[in-house]
């Protein structure tokens, strides 16, 4: 018995170091590939993804998904308490399931897990959003977001993105074709961003007002 406990135990601490040396790595890596990108490649599905620097993503596309997804990104730790209280109580009322993810939080879901909804899924995905705010900076966590998330049917990254919709490279996008790429991120397969239905027309008008509430985006420096 002691001899299994000692196995788990070292295989735990193992597992661990290996996660945050992974972690530190990509803090200044480039990310070529995430679980989804080869769950969709067993499915025929053509990928279009291309890693490009934090500084060749327009500004405006930058603050179009902070506005989109997690106005907080700035301020919390990984967590947005108050975002997750307010999707608990809309869930206990309605019949359609809200999340409250952050941008941290789906970076790491994104980057290390695999897509389907689990416990198990969600306990790591809470796990390595702790390491990646505890090593990267949240400029880091937002460059890596903006190449990984997938903003199309098998289009994943702002440099595919821009590229596919609207025939340039992410850092020309402006403020209407960034709100754009931004209003398809709740469901990227099902809509387009150019050209654009009512719905996301409407999406897209409320992310530019938010962007001009937020105003200029600033990082920290480390």
């Amino acid at each position: 018995m002691k001899k299994i406990f000692r196995f788990f135990v070292k295989f735990f601490f193992w597992c661990i170091v290996f996660s945050f040396a992974i972690v530190l790595l990509f803090k200044w890596i480039p990310i070529p590939v995430t679980p989804l990108m080869m769950l969709q490649s067993n499915k025929n599905v053509k990928q279009k993804h291309h890693w490009v620097p934090i500084e060749s993503i327009s500004k405006q596309l930058q603050l179009a998904v902070i506005c989109s997804e997690d106005q907080n990104f700035l301020i919390h730790n990984g967590f947005d308490i108050k975002a997750i209280e307010k999707a608990y109580e809309y869930n206990k009322k309605g019949k359609r399931i809200k999340g409250a993810s952050t941008i941290s939080q789906q970076t790491a879901k994104n980057v290390f897990l695999w897509p389907e909804r689990s416990w198990l899924r969600k306990g790591l995905e809470t796990y390595f959003t702790f390491l990646i705010e505890l090593t990267w900076p949240k400029e880091r966590i937002l460059e890596v977001y903006l190449n990984s998330i997938e903003m199309g049917n098998g289009i994943f990254g702002a440099e595919a993105a821009a590229q596919h919709w609207f025939k340039k490279p992410a850092s020309k996008l402006s403020k209407y074709e960034a709100s754009a790429i931004a209003s398809i991120l709740p469901r990227p397969r099902r809509y387009k961003a150019n050209p654009v239905t009512p719905y996301i027309q409407g999406r897209k008008q409320w992310i530019m007002k938010q962007m001009e509430y937020f105003g200029t985006l600033t990082f920290k420096t480390e």
